[in-house]
């Protein structure tokens, strides 16, 4: 790679999206507008904009549907217990337009937006079309980058019960995220199994091939060996 190149890349804003969000039209615009974009197993919230700044995106049908089920509090919790910065975008309505939905009263919608904004304190944003929330991810973005934030990542996430610390010590081997990291541990039982087990069998689980299982092998296995310029400093 060219000085020329490598420096572009570096410039680029990087921003993590869920895979759920690929087929958005969100992650198109991101892409359009020239951000590195990566697809990931988000166990929290939709977008990763720094290590510290986590949205969540709301259609208006969805949020409504969040709080009725209570998917919504919990997402809520998890939000401000593992990031500094959360943030809920509801995209495409104006915040009239979220009383007309599945006959709910305006006094719950009113209510949940008072308690996502006073008890959590979450700043809510409304958006009105998946370019317009891209264009809000990018803002958000580049002001943590700015502010020196460190760059998105599943392992900035805090584990908090001890499935999420073994899941997070699994989902550190390479090429293994935190959905494939649960797919190992259930099918091996504990972390210990799972790092004792041979390349054939690693393949058995759907997702780890011959090239995966071979790279996992080799960073469990290889003499420890500090290189100049680690990446922790």
């Amino acid at each position: 790679m060219t000085d020329r190149k490598r420096v572009a890349v570096e410039e680029k804003i990087k921003i993590l999206a869920d895979v759920r969000e690929k087929y958005s039209g969100v992650v198109t615009a991101l892409y359009d507008e020239g951000a590195l974009i990566e697809l990931k197993a988000l166990p929290i919230g939709d977008f990763l904009c720094s290590s510290r700044a986590v949205v969540e995106v709301k259609r208006p049908s969805d949020f409504v549907s969040s709080i009725i089920d209570g998917r919504l509090l919990r997402q809520l919790k998890e939000m401000k217990e593992n990031f500094e910065k959360p943030v809920i975008i509801i995209e495409g309505t104006g915040e009239q337009d979220l009383y007309s939905i599945r006959n709910v009263h305006p006094n719950a919608i009113r209510g949940m937006l008072a308690a996502i904004a006073v008890s959590y304190g979450i700043p809510i944003i409304y958006s009105k079309n998946p370019k317009d929330t891209a264009g809000f991810l990018l803002a958000i973005a580049k002001r943590e980058k700015e502010a020196n934030a460190p760059e998105p990542s599943l392992h900035n996430q805090k584990p908090a019960t001890l499935a999420e610390k073994q899941e997070y010590v699994v989902a550190s081997l390479p090429g293994i995220e935190v959905k494939l990291a649960r797919a190992l541990l259930e099918k091996f039982g504990s972390v210990a199994e799972v790092i004792s087990a041979t390349e054939e069998h690693l393949q058995k689980v759907e997702l780890i091939g011959p090239k995966k299982a071979t790279e996992i092998r080799k960073v469990i296995d290889s003499e420890y060996r500090q290189a100049a310029g680690s990446w922790a400093k």
